[in-house]
């Protein structure tokens, strides 16, 4: 207990889902949260459960005032920012000759733009409060490709070298600030309810019963894992409060694969 103790996190998409499951264990183990989401009511939600000083500040990750404002209340009234959460993300299932330019530029821009704009934004502000860790969402997709899934791949390989550059940056300029990248495979969470299957997710037709108009995560992971078994929130905000602690203090631009063994191979 008390592995972020005393420690300032803001997570984005943390109304929900592995943002939810994140910012309830980094509360529980001592840090003050700000969970930033554009789901009022979810977040909300998340924030009294996190309890203490934890808030709810409704945040569009694209917009760069937003940002700028966040972390100046945050720093004027938590008295600082020491782990950043960069999380909130979508996805957009199609083959790439039949993809909408305007689904490319707005995937783009939330899981790409926004992650630049909490960094940016992030890291001086960090540097301010003696450091800290920003810990990025990227994906499985972000290792490997996946038909019917090119702009979402793109933008998770996009944000895994982005860390990496980030950390880099971070340590020649001594900011005292750690960047790494996570890679959830497939995990339970309400994001498989808003794919549509026949929206050109054919690579995942076994992946739901006949008729179904949403893919179901476990018979995804059951064809996926040798295993068969099926991630949950939870293992992956493990991942983050590691990262977010001082136990992780020597990790620095790399990643950290939580898939089950999904990527190891076949």
């Amino acid at each position: 207990m008390g592995q972020v103790e005393g420690k300032v996190a803001i997570v984005t998409g943390g109304a929900s889902g592995i943002g939810r499951a994140a910012a309830e264990l980094l509360a529980k183990e001592g840090a003050t949260i700000v969970v930033a989401d554009i789901d009022a009511e979810g977040g909300e939600a998340v924030a009294k459960a996190c309890g203490g000083k934890s808030r709810f500040r409704k945040l569009d990750v694209v917009e760069e005032p937003a940002w700028e404002s966040l972390i100046a209340e945050t720093m004027a009234d938590l008295g600082g920012l020491h782990i950043l959460f960069n999380n909130a993300g979508i996805g957009i299932v199609g083959r790439i000759v039949d993809f909408k330019l305007e689904d490319w530029r707005r995937q783009s821009a939330i899981n790409i733009d926004g992650v630049f704009l909490g960094t940016k934004h992030g890291v001086p502000a960090m540097a301010k409060s003696g450091g800290g860790s920003i810990i990025i969402t990227s994906s499985v997709a972000g290792l490997r490709g996946s038909s019917g899934l090119a702009g979402y791949c793109a933008t998770k390989g996009a944000v895994r070298l982005f860390a990496k550059a980030a950390a880099m940056e971070c340590m020649r300029d001594h900011a005292n600030v750690r960047v790494n990248s996570i890679h959830p495979g497939i995990i339970d969470t309400a994001i498989w309810g808003k794919i549509d299957p026949g929206s050109g997710a054919y690579q995942w037709g076994a992946a739901r019963d006949e008729g179904a108009n949403a893919i179901d995560p476990a018979v995804l992971a059951a064809a996926a894992l040798p295993d068969g078994r099926l991630g949950v929130p939870e293992d992956i905000a493990n991942a983050v409060l590691f990262l977010a602690s001082d136990a992780s203090s020597y990790i620095n631009g790399t990643e950290i694969v939580i898939d089950g063994g999904m990527t190891a191979g076949r």
